[in-house]
């Protein structure tokens, strides 16, 4: 009787943090419904290579349509709903070849962009959103790599009460093979703490993102914020970087 009343007590424990949890998939594993792409050089909303594809419950990233060549094609998938306060989890992985001319360090390189701009405020020819992005690095022989890292195009944040200008910083997770799924989150508080997860093992965290004033592709968005330069939230994009890829399981908590 105890032990049957002891286990009844840690399920209503539960119980309330197990309700809280209200995870919303993003992807109904048969369509981009929801999704709008832009493709470097090419207006918000057209992918006439189809660069992203649903497939089979991913949503795939593929160049077989681009004739052998990259060209610096860079393209990004944007959700349609901005956020503020979240945690955002998915799996990816590589796969395939990269097309010849992909850049050396955009090899088995990929990301979720998070906090980005939206996708119709982008020049044609911008190949990044202003955006922080959760970088994800395959292994790739002769280079030396982490996953879960942060680049900030765009953007400034804060770590231990410094400004950091840089535009990539590493995490501390190595990378990982091809063909195999790797878990990702990032948790956004609402007081601007971010932390970058990796098969479940926080990696990276840092603060107070903010626009970039030295930045030209920041430089409207400033503007339009009246000046203002924090950053308190904005869209969730997949990224394209000339490595054919998979993401699957996609889904987004607000916190309240």
């Amino acid at each position: 009787m105890r032990g049957l009343l002891a286990g009844l007590t840690a399920l209503a424990l539960a119980a309330p943090a197990m309700a809280a949890e209200k995870w919303v998939s993003l992807f109904d594993g048969r369509t981009l419904n929801g999704w709008t792409p832009k493709i470097m050089g090419l207006p918000a909303g057209e992918d006439p290579l189809h660069t992203f594809r649903a497939r089979e419950g991913k949503i795939v990233v593929s160049y077989d349509q681009y004739g052998g060549a990259f060209r610096n094609r860079f393209g990004h998938l944007f959700w349609k709903t901005p956020y503020t306060a979240y945690r955002l989890r998915m799996e990816y992985r590589f796969v395939g070849t990269w097309p010849a001319d992909t850049p050396d360090w955009a090899k088995g390189n990929s990301g979720v962009m998070i906090h980005a701009q939206a996708p119709a405020t982008m020049a044609a020819g911008q190949p990044f959103p202003v955006s922080l992005e959760v970088q994800y690095l395959g292994v790739v022989p002769g280079q030396t790599r982490t996953t879960g890292n942060l680049c900030t195009p765009g953007l400034n944040v804060e770590m231990g009460g410094k400004l950091i200008t840089q535009h990539c910083n590493n995490a501390t997770s190595p990378a990982l093979p091809f063909g195999e799924w790797v878990k990702v989150e990032a948790e956004v508080s609402k007081t601007g703490h971010v932390i970058h997860r990796i098969n479940g093992k926080a990696v990276f965290e840092y603060d107070a993102p903010q626009y970039d004033p030295t930045d030209k592709t920041a430089t409207p968005l400033i503007a339009a914020a009246g000046g203002a330069l924090p950053v308190n939230g904005g869209y969730i994009a997949l990224q394209s970087e000339g490595s054919p890829l998979e993401f699957r399981r996609i889904e987004v908590m607000e916190l309240k």
